[in-house]
């Protein structure tokens, strides 16, 4: 099992996790685990390619119509044998 250690904790935020630990009935390192256990798990949890994501957020401002350009003819293939 890895340990890690975080440094420069606001006290106030360090007081608000060991008050919740407490109401939990746990340490403030198990609290802690399950804090991130948590967020982390709701990150694997979606689904969808990027493309519905980006169409997901983008839909709702409306579209445009865009103009497509014409075509051009195709230019001869250059002649590396001359």
């Amino acid at each position: 099992m890895a340990s890690m250690t975080i440094r420069n904790v606001d006290e106030q935020l360090k007081a608000r996790l060991r008050v919740q630990a407490a109401l939990h009935g746990r340490s403030m390192e198990e609290e802690a685990r399950d804090i991130l256990r948590s967020a982390l798990s709701a990150v694997s949890g979606r689904s969808g390619s990027l493309v519905e994501t980006i169409r997901a957020r983008i839909e709702p401002l409306g579209g445009m119509e865009l103009d497509i350009a014409p075509r051009e003819t195709m230019r001869e293939p250059p002649d590396f044998d001359a």
